[in-house]
C-alpha cells in the first residue's frame, strides 16, 4: 500500500517539475524523496517519472496517480482535523440521557450555550423516569453522560453535583396552605398521588416515608413529577415532587419540609477523559444547581 508521504512527494514533483524543488517543498533530503518515489514504483510496478539529463518528467502513469492522490491528501487532512477538532472539543458527538424534570431545570441553559459556541458538536438528548435505567443505557454503550439523582448503584464514574430539594405540593385551599412547612408524619391518611414503580421517585417515596413511619394512601398514579405536581395543586391529593419538577409552576402551593429533606444530583460516564463529556461536565460544575422558590 502507497504511503501518503510516498504520494505528497508525487504530488509535489508534478507541481515543481524537479527533485532539488519538491525535496526542498517538503523538507526532505533528495535521497529521501527520490526513497519514497522509488518504493512507490514498486508499488505501482511502473515508473511514475523519467529521469532525463536535466530533471525529471512524470509519466502518464505518474500523471494519474497523482490525481488521486490530491484527493487523498485532501481526505487525510480532513481526517487529521476532524481528530484534532473533536480531541479538542470543538466537534463530534454527545450523546446525554437525563432525568427529565432536569432537562429545563438543569441542562437548557449549558444546551443553548453548547448550541452557539459549539455548531459542530452534535447533542443527543434522551430522557428517563429512572436513574437505575439511565445506568443501564450508559453501561451499554448507548449514552455518554448520564444527569440525575443518585442511583442505586453503578461502576461508572460519578461526580456530585448538588442537593435536590424534595417538596410537597398541595391544593391552594388545602390546610398545607397555611403552613409554612410541612412534616412527614402530616403526610399520614391524607389522598397522595404516586408515582408507577418504572418511575424512580416511587422507591424514593416509599423508603423516606418508611424510614418515619408513614404511611401513604395512594389515590392515583403517574410516571411523571410533573403531572403529579399538577394533579396535587388541582386538588387531587398531596405529593412529593423533586424541585426540577416545578419548572412549570403547578396550581395550588408548594411547601418545603420540616427539617428539608434533599437527594442528590449526579453525573456519571463510563469516558471521564473524553474531551466533550469533560468539557460539558465542567459547563454543569460552573452553572451549578438552580434555586428552590416554595412561595405560593
Amino acid at each position: 500500500m502507497a504511503t501518503l508521504r510516498a504520494l505528497e512527494c508525487l504530488v509535489a514533483l508534478v507541481d515543481t517539475g524537479s527533485v532539488t524543488k519538491a525535496a526542498a517543498a517538503l523538507h526532505l533530503s533528495q535521497p529521501a524523496l527520490s526513497h519514497q518515489i522509488a518504493s512507490l514504483e514498486r508499488e505501482l510496478d511502473t515508473p511514475v517519472v523519467e529521469r532525463l539529463s536535466r530533471g525529471v518528467r512524470v509519466t502518464a502513469a505518474g500523471m494519474a496517480a497523482a490525481a488521486e492522490a490530491r484527493a487523498a491528501l485532501r481526505a487525510a487532512g480532513r481526517a487529521v482535523q476532524a481528530g484534532r477538532d473533536v480531541g479538542a472539543g470543538r466537534a463530534g458527538r454527545l450523546r446525554l440521557a437525563c432525568a427529565e424534570t432536569m432537562t429545563v431545570w438543569l441542562l437548557l441553559p449549558v444546551l443553548r450555550r453548547w448550541r452557539t459556541r459549539r455548531p459542530d458538536v452534535q447533542l443527543d438528548l434522551m430522557e428517563f423516569t429512572s436513574s437505575d435505567t439511565m445506568v443501564e443505557i450508559l453501561m451499554a454503550g448507548e449514552a455518554d453522560l448520564v444527569v440525575g439523582p443518585e442511583p442505586t448503584g453503578t461502576t461508572a464514574y460519578l461526580e456530585q453535583l448538588g442537593d435536590e430539594e424534595m417538596v410537597v405540593v398541595a391544593a391552594g385551599d388545602h390546610r398545607f396552605a397555611g403552613q409554612p412547612s410541612v412534616t412527614v408524619d402530616e403526610l399520614l391518611d391524607e389522598p397522595f398521588v404516586h408515582y408507577t414503580p418504572d418511575n424512580g421517585n416511587a422507591a424514593w417515596v416509599d423508603q423516606f416515608v418508611s424510614a418515619h413511619q408513614v404511611s401513604l394512601t395512594p389515590v392515583l398514579r403517574t410516571r411523571s413529577p410533573r403531572t403529579a405536581a399538577q394533579l396535587a395543586g388541582a386538588g387531587m391529593g398531596v405529593t412529593i415532587v423533586p424541585a426540577s419538577a416545578l419548572t412549570a409552576r403547578p396550581a395550588g402551593v408548594v411547601r418545603r419540609f420540616e427539617p428539608r429533606i434533599h437527594r442528590g444530583v449526579v453525573a456519571m460516564t463510563s469516558t471521564p477523559s473524553d474531551a466533550l463529556v469533560s468539557q460539558f461536565l465542567a459547563d454543569l460544575r460552573r452553572r451549578g444547581l438552580p434555586v428552590v422558590h416554595t412561595a405560593a
